[in-house]
């Protein structure tokens, strides 16, 4: 039977065991790497909770004759937090441990706990391009030599964590800094064209494009943490399908998207109009840095403007929300760091046309809200390779602002109806009947 989106076209399978250890394999050693991988390590020791893990603390509905919630760990068989191995590549020579305290995400008295396993972990020479990435001052890079000799590296030190690790299977995750914004042309249109440019070193693949075409080429799954264009563009989702490999992206939604997804979808399901939504953040992380270059900015600001019309469909309700305003601001403010604090105003109206406001301050913690949503990525898109899909995963849109999605179709947004979709996805591999409602038809009209 086949599913009605194109990341589970394949029949419906049971998932091969999750035998032998996971290698992940991050792009980027910040403050959400490190808060992941210090995240599991105290996880593992007893630490902590892995609150915000729905792979971890989530339940779905059971199979047939069971009445109750099953949890999600018992129902699909994902790998084990203690069969998890991290290696990394960064602009920064830090190790684990270096870079978590300079991001202050964490706790010192917890990272001292960790510090010899963090110490560990150190990164391989990242791939650096000054005209896509201005505000970081890059020291421990490669040579610049052409495309073709960057991806030869990354294979190498691929290669080289296989063997020193002994993991059996790889995730690539990129939590790199936002890229610059740039517009996709034929370059990015299809596999061959993308590989000629390849040999030309042409300066329209961004370092975020190789590492997700070296993984690509030896199957090893992708996700996109970040806004910048990488494993989403057409070429690598064509070689996506014709290698089998399953990827996903692009910029996980943590704090202020989170609570549109959450509340843009109650407005429309009480047919409450939107005037306006006018959104500000700040935040005073390296990815807070990077973004106070307005050329990447505006790469975050095309993935967090996109939620609200995608769930609103003006075209659909043009009374309601034919005319309404999105502003986004974000602002680098050193001494916030990693704590981010996002004001929302919102100017609806009802019945007559009368209007009203509805304010939001959240004060919230950047990294520890993404750092779950990343465990449970690379448990799942692993879970999605050794159960046969591939391309990409529209299942995982639930994780993104700009969920990738195939064949053209415009992404949902609404967060009940991504949950909704992710539920019977995994009931799908785990082999329950499922209850006939996803994505596509959760959109109610």
């Amino acid at each position: 039977m086949k599913s009605s989106d194109t990341s589970t076209t394949q029949e419906a399978t049971r998932a091969a065991p999750a035998s032998g250890r996971l290698g992940i394999l991050s792009v980027g050693l910040g403050a959400l790497s490190t808060a992941l991988i210090a995240g599991v390590l105290a996880v593992r020791r007893g630490l902590g909770k892995p609150v915000g893990a729905l792979t971890q603390m989530g339940r779905v509905a059971g199979p047939p004759g069971r009445p109750d919630p099953l949890p999600v760990k018992e129902a699909v068989p994902l790998a084990e937090l203690g069969d998890l191995v991290f290696g990394a590549w960064d602009l920064l020579p830090d190790d684990a441990f270096a870079a978590a305290e300079k991001a202050k995400v964490l706790e010192g008295d917890l990272l001292h706990l960790l510090r010899p396993e963090l110490e560990s972990i150190r990164p391989w020479r990242g791939i650096f391009d000054a005209r896509y990435v201005h505000r970081i001052d890059a020291t421990h890079v490669r040579a610049r030599r052409g495309h073709l000799a960057s991806l030869a590296e990354i294979d190498k030190d691929i290669q080289s964590f296989r063997e020193s690790t002994g993991a059996r299977r790889l995730i690539l995750i990129n939590t790199a800094s936002t890229e610059v914004y740039h517009m996709l042309d034929e370059t990015h249109a299809g596999l061959k064209l993308f590989e000629q440019a390849l040999a030309k070193d042409d300066d329209r693949i961004t370092p975020a494009m190789l590492y997700a075409y070296a993984a690509l080429r030896q199957r090893i799954p992708v996700i996109n943490c970040t806004p910048s264009h990488a494993v989403d563009v057409p070429a690598l989702l064509e070689m996506a399908e014709e290698l089998r490999v399953p990827v996903a992206g692009r910029d996980l939604k943590t704090g202020q998207t989170l609570l549109k997804t959450i509340l843009a979808p109650g407005l429309k399901a009480r047919a409450l109009g939107l005037a306006g939504w006018y959104s500000t953040n700040i935040l005073g992380n390296r990815d807070g840095e990077v973004l106070d270059d307005p050329e990447c900015l505006k790469t975050k600001e095309e993935s967090k403007l996109s939620v609200l019309r995608g769930i609103l469909e003006p075209s659909l309700y043009p009374e309601l929300y034919g005319d309404f305003v999105h502003r986004v601001r974000i602002d680098y403010y050193p001494p916030r760091k990693d704590n981010k604090e996002a004001w929302d105003n919102i100017d609806i109206f009802g019945w007559l046309g009368y209007p009203m406001q509805i304010k939001i301050n959240f004060l919230c913690r950047d990294s520890i809200l993404a750092a779950p949503l990343a465990l449970d990525l690379v448990l799942l898109i692993d879970l999605a390779q050794r159960n046969g899909l591939r391309g990409a995963q529209e299942w995982l849109s639930l994780y993104f602002k700009s969920p990738m999605v195939s064949n053209g179709r415009n992404p949902v947004h609404d967060l009940i109806a991504q949950r909704q979709s992710w539920e019977d996805s995994i009931r799908r591999i785990a082999g329950f009947k499922t209850n006939g409602r996803n994505g596509k038809h959760a959109r109610q009209r």
